[in-house]
């Protein structure tokens, strides 16, 4: 018995020694923009064997979203990193023992539901040998929009809007958290955002809305008929192709 337990010991600690510890820099940035980190909640990292789909290593990034000088208007030149030490980023250890084949899986932004975006990669993995320093990236595409007036499911009086412009608002950001300003790195003057308004499922109109204030896009249209109404509000980005989404129910009520 103890002969047996002896040789179980010695093949347990075998397997152990063969693991070699791995390390992986994972990273997730926003198209067009800078890397998600800390402010926004970070992007959930998910890096699971190929083979098998187990799970190797899971867990959020953190750190800053970059300089933006470094990451936005200094021209990418071949073994230059656009990161630096406390830019926002995932460390995977992963232990083992041959060449390994595995799915890279990126949920971003982690705490923004109506703007989350799945991306992965594949690549094979070396025992020992480190990917670090820039480390791999995944591009996040999209904004995170939120309308803010109509609220969800908001029952409004016809009376107190009637011949009145009905105010529509939305708060919309880069996918790194990054500020959209007038004539700024993200320019709203860019930026296409619209509403297209339905009610009782057919369409009424398109409603352009424009900056206001950092962030912040609005615009309004008269509503003089009661009904069940839907806004579904997009920004489009021309140069890059970028596109974002949200919508909004709510009630209008005599």
């Amino acid at each position: 018995m103890k002969t047996l337990i002896l040789f179980i010991v010695l093949l347990f600690s075998n397997l152990m020694i063969s693991a070699t510890e791995t390390r992986v820099m994972i990273r997730a940035k926003a198209r067009d923009a800078k890397f998600i980190g800390s402010s926004l909640g970070g992007a959930h990292i998910i890096v699971r064997n190929k083979l098998n789909q187990k799970i190797l290593a899971e867990g959020n990034t953190t750190g800053s979203t970059g300089n933006t000088d470094l990451i936005m208007k200094t021209p990418k030149i071949r073994g230059n990193s656009i990161a630096d030490d406390q830019t926002g980023g995932f460390m995977a250890t992963i232990d083992i023992d041959e060449p390994t084949f595995i799915n890279i899986e990126v949920i971003s932004p982690l705490n923004s539901k109506q703007a989350q975006a799945v991306v992965s990669t594949e690549l094979w993995l070396i025992p020992g040998k480190n990917i670090l320093g820039e480390g791999i990236i995944l591009e996040i595409p999209g904004y995170i929009i939120d309308i803010l007036k109509p609220r969800t499911h908001q029952y409004i009086g016809l009376k107190t809007i009637k011949d009145k412009p009905f105010l529509f608002q939305a708060n919309i950001v880069m996918m790194c958290g990054c500020v959209i300003e007038k004539g700024g790195v993200w320019n709203s003057d860019e930026i296409e955002v619209t509403g297209i308004l339905k009610k009782d499922g057919k369409f009424v109109k398109n409603i352009d809305l424009s900056w206001v204030s950092t962030n912040l896009f609005e615009g309004s249209h008269i509503i003089n008929t009661p009904g069940n109404y839907e806004l579904i509000l997009y920004a489009y980005h021309e140069k890059t192709g970028n596109t974002g989404v949200d919508k909004v129910n709510y009630v209008v009520f005599e």
